[in-house]
């Protein structure tokens, strides 16, 4: 090139290929002449703003509610799906004050929430005691987990709804066969979840402890347990929303006079023929399920903040939180 040829502006061919636009974000020059990177809204494994993502989940919810509406809108005689396979709207709408009865613990939505969710958190709590001691054993002893093994196989793949005959025959009916069912449903993802948390920790935190001198109890205490304990509340805080959707098997059967569980209240639903009701549980548990995840998540987020710290700044509960603080404390 001539000294007093001007410079090219051509980029280089790398940099046109088909599959660079992807990777590559949109750059613009504002009038102040600060250049303002911009993601494409659709660009490969690219982040997107809160106030997008928030407005696609709503897109996603009104055309969900749409099509509820289509199908079920019109005289019952006229509809797509009848009022014996799923009610419109308008008539869940109508029907849920109906829930918050205080006369009526036994179809009182509230009561029948907290119920299941404390049978959830029981028998949960109790696998979370038993199968994180035995995965942290299994990650760190090659011979643990070959005998654990089996167990974690079986555990892992039968299917939940055929432990359900299984409890019953065991524990017969009360409050116990449901803290069971959770217990033995969930132990065997802890302990195999808690074991991979435990063998992912890379090798050289190991090698450096045992340069400094730690016994093999400091490394597993020390190093090994507190390293992986970030991934192992991160796949318990998945499972404890997959265990509420289990407990639902359980209660079918009511062996109380008060409220019997979400579950429970489904199946009298559907056995009287009241869509309303199934209609309003089906909503409600992932609700419940979500606002769970989001308080699970920012728990997560305030106890392993060198880990989750990008996270947090993405949970719902935690914007909320520090919004609410900056109205009082500035």
């Amino acid at each position: 090139m001539n000294e007093t040829d001007p410079p090219s502006n051509t980029p280089p061919a790398s940099f046109t290929a088909s599959g660079a636009s992807e990777a590559a974000t949109v750059s613009n020059t504002s009038a102040e002449g600060v250049v303002v990177h911009r993601a494409p809204l659709l660009g490969l494994r690219t982040d997107i703003s809160r106030w997008q993502s928030l407005l696609a989940s709503l897109v996603c919810l009104g055309i969900c509610f749409c099509a509820w509406w289509y199908v079920t809108h019109g005289e019952h005689e006229e509809r797509i799906l009848g009022y014996s396979q799923l009610p419109s709207p308008k008539e869940a709408i109508a029907y849920f004050p109906k829930l918050w009865d205080s006369k009526s613990p036994q179809s009182h939505l509230f009561n029948n929430t907290i119920r299941s969710l404390t049978r959830v958190a029981i028998g949960f709590s109790l696998a979370l005691l038993v199968g994180i001691p035995l995965g942290v054993a299994a990650g760190c002893f090659s011979l643990v987990r070959a005998f654990l093994s089996p167990l974690i196989l079986f555990g892992r793949n039968i299917p939940v709804a055929a432990l359900t005959a299984l409890v019953f025959a065991l524990f017969k009916s009360g409050e116990t066969e449901k803290f069971m069912f959770i217990f033995i449903a969930c132990v065997a993802f802890i302990v195999s979840d808690a074991a991979d948390a435990i063998r992912d920790v890379a090798q050289r935190y190991v090698e450096t402890a045992l340069t400094l001198g730690a016994s093999r109890l400091q490394i597993v205490l020390k190093v090994l347990v507190p390293l992986a304990l970030p991934t192992i509340f991160n796949s318990a805080r998945v499972l404890f929303g997959l265990a509420f959707g289990y407990i639902m098997l359980v209660e079918v059967v009511n062996d109380s006079d008060g409220a019997g569980g979400l579950g429970n209240l489904l199946n009298v639903g559907r056995k009287r023929g009241i869509t309303e009701i199934m209609a309003i549980i089906i909503l409600t548990i992932p609700i419940v399920a979500w606002l769970i995840d989001q308080c699970l998540s920012l728990l997560q987020c305030l106890i392993f903040r060198w880990k989750y710290g990008r996270e947090a700044e993405r949970n719902a509960l935690w914007q909320l939180t520090r919004g609410t603080l900056r109205l009082f404390w500035r």
